[in-house]
């Protein structure tokens, strides 16, 4: 792999360090960059005046390249949304998550939010950012057609409106095909997502692991656990190397859960990973 791409960090991975002390920003900041990293992918501001935020990666030499903003954000009033994240200098704005009305398993509501999600496209377009959708494992399901919920998803909003940041673990744990999605949106899917994780036998239960409540089933005997990247059971050389193919611009290190490791250190080891890699 001669060509490589930037690397950036998604911050929720950091949102210990930031919640509850945001007067630490520009310290974990400079301690981003100090690992190697070329970007940040934000996830909320906590509190910080937009106008702050850029002047601080400025200094510190990081590029704000993409946010992930609840959509109830963007519903509500998506012209702040916008003029908050274009004074960051942010390309991209992401939907994290996708709420379990909307999602491809419940055909009504899947249709309803499909003009929703475009209307929002159309006015982030507009505006000279581009939106992109972070999935999880739930849109992975075959509709009545024999299309995936998230092929069709974007098969029914135009290119400009709405591209991709595929989230590789999720995709993998859905799909077995990291790859096969990431080359199908070959020239739709500007940021690829590297989130790497161990999953053992049966597990019913994966969402508490991103803070989503959900019942307990006694019959989850497995485990999910997310990594570092390089630390799990992905195979990065062909992601790598799809996401160059596929013509993305940047990828992101997002680790949701640290367990008994410190975040920082957790970003650390992804970094190196990567760096050991060529990147």
């Amino acid at each position: 792999m001669s060509k490589k791409l930037p690397v950036a960090v998604q911050v929720y991975g950091l949102r210990d360090l930031l919640e509850n002390t945001p007067e630490n920003f520009k310290d974990v900041m400079q301690k981003v960059k100090d690992l190697g990293y070329d970007g940040v992918e934000l996830a909320g501001l906590y509190g910080l005046e937009p106008e702050f935020v850029k002047k601080t990666l400025d200094e510190v030499g990081l590029v704000p390249i993409s946010a992930h903003v609840p959509f109830v954000d963007m519903m509500e009033d998506l012209d702040k949304v916008i003029a908050d994240y274009s004074t960051i200098g942010v390309k991209y704005l992401v939907m994290p998550y996708m709420a379990e009305e909307y999602r491809p398993v419940n055909p009504e509501g899947f249709k309803g939010f499909l003009p929703l999600l475009n209307e929002i496209g159309e006015k982030i377009h507009k505006a000279g950012m581009t939106f992109l959708y972070h999935n999880h494992d739930f849109e992975f399901v075959k509709l009545e057609d024999g299309r995936w919920g998230y092929d069709a998803m974007f098969e029914a909003i135009p290119h400009d409106n709405l591209m991709s940041e595929l989230d590789t673990c999720w995709c993998d744990v859905a799909t077995g095909d990291p790859c096969g999605f990431i080359r199908k949106y070959t020239g739709r899917i500007p940021v690829v997502h590297l989130k790497d994780y161990i999953k053992k036998g049966e597990v019913k239960n994966m969402y508490k692991l991103i803070g989503i409540e959900t019942e307990e089933d006694d019959s989850d005997t497995g485990y999910f656990g997310f990594r570092p990247v390089g630390f799990g059971q992905m195979i990065w050389e062909p992601v790598l190397e799809a996401s160059i193919e596929a013509g993305a611009n940047w990828v992101v290190v997002e680790q949701d859960e640290h367990y008994e490791v410190d975040p920082l250190e957790c970003a650390r080891r992804s970094r190196e990973y990567l760096k050991i890699l060529g990147w």
